[in-house]
């Protein structure tokens, strides 16, 4: 006979997970770790191996789950197409021509470029070998270089295709498609905060960042088809989901067709066959560990999520929640700080994933929108890939700008101190988003509310 209750018994499992990740265990193995003991303990030997042995197949084979691969796909296949470099391009010379112009243009082109990818990591790297060269050529401050591309790759968490918002979805059993189309708007809204910030930064000093000067209509229109291979896959996407067209596995694959179909054409038309084949294997081979890192990390923290559904641990602090005595707004304001906290030691996705099934509960016993809470929560996801010590943006923009050398040879290496301190007025805008979102729920829900139904 245990000398402890099941809900003590889910507190002592929620510190063993804390205390594995603090020293250096990876989430996946720490959650599988801790649940598989508190199922142990909670229910015995036999039924605790029974559970973990299925779960594996059955969180696999979720239909919704398709859409992952399908995305990255997309994102993966738009980089070694070569359209990633055309879309920085036709940015640059649309807004270069505002104080830190280049700096935008990174901004503008990492949405752009979210919208078919859905991998924060993955865009920040991107845009280091992209956008790095060029600003740090025309004596771009390194601490704004590295933000605003740290930043920049964060986006992809909110705009869908967003692989963040789809976890999310299936965790907490909502539509897919409504919370794919309710980070839309919050994502301009972040671009255009970057931009009003980058543009205020660089005009109070100039030397942060110049502006791109010397180009004309003619270039800006001549520039156009090189961005169309993107938007047109961003608007097949968007109309596919929101006339309900399509579910979001199906506008999926047919965005990765599409791009596919597209960069054939671009072989066939300037007659390059000797990349393509190795082009493909490349992206397909990135999709894959990706995709096994997303699924790996999934199996590993449903474990502990069944055993804290054993624990009763979800229905007592809903219960504790709805109880206490202060408005709900306080109550929504103090879960985010703590999402803004463990998320200095957390990955997001894992993060997520092991605080929905005990948080959800709650939120909604206060009357919020799940669709909304959503949004809100991937943002705040987004600003814990750019927090410090585990701000993993920053860590991807500080080891590939070390392999970037400019013309003549010399590093544009960016030390990770300059580039935590460089985020640090990026991190202000996004806690400036945050609350606009809180303020204006309406710019979250317009979408999702006014889309057809599947």
């Amino acid at each position: 006979m245990l000398p402890f209750d099941d809900l003590t018994i889910g507190i002592l499992g929620i510190v063993l997970l804390i205390a594995l990740v603090l020293v250096g265990v990876r989430v996946f193995v720490a959650a599988a770790l801790a649940g598989f003991v508190g199922l142990v303990l909670l229910r015995g030997w036999g039924p605790a191996v029974g559970i973990v042995g299925t779960i594996p197949h059955s969180k696999t084979v979720t239909y919704a789950l398709s859409v992952l691969p399908l995305f990255i796909l997309i994102g993966f296949l738009a980089f070694h197409a070569g359209f990633t470099n055309r879309l920085f391009e036709t940015a640059r010379k649309w807004v270069g021509w505002v104080p830190g112009g280049l700096a935008v243009s990174t901004v503008f082109a990492s949405a752009g470029f979210a919208a078919v990818s859905g991998a924060s990591t993955a865009t920040a790297a991107v845009f280091s070998r992209v956008a790095i060269p060029d600003m740090a050529r025309n004596g771009y401050h390194r601490r704004l270089i590295a933000g605003v591309v740290a930043a920049g790759g964060t986006l992809a968490s909110l705009i869908p295709p967003s692989a963040i918002l789809v976890i999310y979805a299936i965790i907490v059993e909502q539509s897919v498609g409504k919370l794919l189309l309710a980070g839309l708007l919050p994502g301009v809204v972040s671009v255009l905060i970057y931009t009003v910030l980058i543009v205020g930064m660089c005009k109070v000093k100039p030397e942060l960042g110049s502006s791109v000067s010397g180009i004309s209509w003619k270039e800006r229109f001549r520039s156009l088809p090189g961005a169309l291979p993107v938007l047109l896959v961003v608007g097949t996407i968007f109309g596919a989901l929101y006339t309900g067209y399509a579910t979001p596995t199906e506008a999926g694959a047919l965005g990765a067709a599409m791009i596919f179909l597209l960069y054939l054409g671009r072989i066939f038309f300037k007659k390059s066959f000797s990349s393509f084949n190795k082009n493909i294997f490349q992206a397909l081979i990135e999709t894959a560990k990706l995709t096994v890192m997303i699924f790996t990390l999934i199996w590993g923290v449903f474990v502990f999520v069944r055993f804290l559904g054993f624990a009763g641990l979800p229905s007592a602090f809903a219960d504790w929640v709805v109880t206490l005595n202060v408005s709900p707004l306080v109550i929504m304001i103090c879960i985010l700080l703590a999402y803004a906290v463990l998320g200095m030691f957390m990955d997001a996705i894992g993060m997520l994933i092991l605080t929905l099934p005990v948080v959800f509960p709650a939120v909604i016993a206060l009357g919020y929108d799940p669709i909304w809470f959503g949004v809100i929560v991937v943002k705040m996801a987004e600003i814990c890939l750019i927090t410090p010590p585990i701000g993993l943006n920053c860590f991807v923009v500080a080891g590939v700008s070390r392999e970037l050398r400019t013309s003549s040879g010399a590093s544009l290496s960016i030390p990770l101190q300059d580039v935590f301190r460089g985020v640090g007025p990026f991190f202000i805008a996004d806690v400036v988003t945050v609350a606009i979102l809180l303020i204006f729920p309406d710019i979250v829900l317009w979408l999702p509310n006014t889309m057809a139904d599947f």
